[in-house]
């Protein structure tokens, strides 16, 4: 699929990887419809991308929030006409251990608000996301291309037993959409990053950072536009589908 002219929604597309794919998409003429929660980085989002000279479109919403999506999918079709592409990548981490246990006493539990926020957005969200986004594909006759944000995490990684959790959840979905909608001329891949610099990572202490470089083979952190080259590929490729591209520097967690 080329991107020129097509309909991209991204979700968390005000800020980080979003606004970096989103970036990808303006610099290859699509039309976007960012939906954050963050009504004022939405807002800077949309000053930035419109110079490029293409359609932008914002949504304030909570993915997590049925009601809230079927609104938003909705006005996204009352203001575009209808879609070609989504990224869903709104997230969040909620980090961890499910058992403290120090001194022969149990000292902590993950309470399970803990455990159920990072399901609700990370694994809920995509699924609404998805399907509203599958729906008004299906509805108005256009083929398109949805791609979840997964993680290297989904294989399971201390500390985080509700986000390996979701992120093993959304593969799951990946690859169970792609068998059941290619029949509508609409693919589905996923996107695994492992840890990327960000303003989080630039903010650690430098021991800290210099312990997750020496973890990857390439020597270095990867790279936001790197992930946006790895979607750009999803969308241009119209053979890949039902597959998940681990984009991680050769790290093993």
């Amino acid at each position: 699929m080329n991107l020129q002219d097509k309909v991209i929604v991204i979700t968390g597309g005000a800020q980080g990887l979003g606004l970096e794919m989103a970036r990808m998409c303006a610099d290859n003429g699509a039309a976007l419809a960012l939906i954050d929660m963050n009504a004022e980085q939405l807002m800077a989002a949309a000053t930035e991308l419109r110079a490029t000279g293409v359609r932008v479109e914002t949504y304030a919403a909570n993915v997590a929030d049925e009601t809230s999506v079927e609104q938003t999918f909705a006005a996204i079709a009352a203001d575009f006409g209808g879609i070609d592409g989504l990224i869903n990548n709104a997230g969040i981490l909620r980090d961890g251990l499910l058992l403290k246990y120090k001194d022969g006493q149990l000292t902590g539990k993950m309470p399970l608000q803990q455990f159920q926020s990072v399901i609700d957005v990370n694994l809920t969200g995509v699924f609404l996301c998805g399907r509203e986004a599958a729906a008004l594909m299906v509805q108005t006759g256009r083929k398109g291309v949805i791609i979840n944000m997964s993680s290297v995490a989904r294989g399971g990684n201390m500390g985080q037993t509700n986000y390996a959790a979701s992120k093993a959840g959304v593969v799951a979905m990946t690859v169970t959409w792609a068998r059941e909608l290619g029949r509508y001329g609409i693919r589905v891949g996923a996107i695994a990053p492992g840890v990327i610099r960000t303003a989080m990572t630039d903010a650690m202490k430098p021991e800290a950072r210099d312990r997750l470089v020496a973890m990857k083979p390439v020597g270095r952190l990867g790279e936001a536009a790197e992930i946006a080259h790895t979607a750009k590929y999803i969308f241009e490729n119209d053979f890949f589908t039902g597959r998940v591209v681990e984009i991680d520097g050769g790290i093993s967690m």
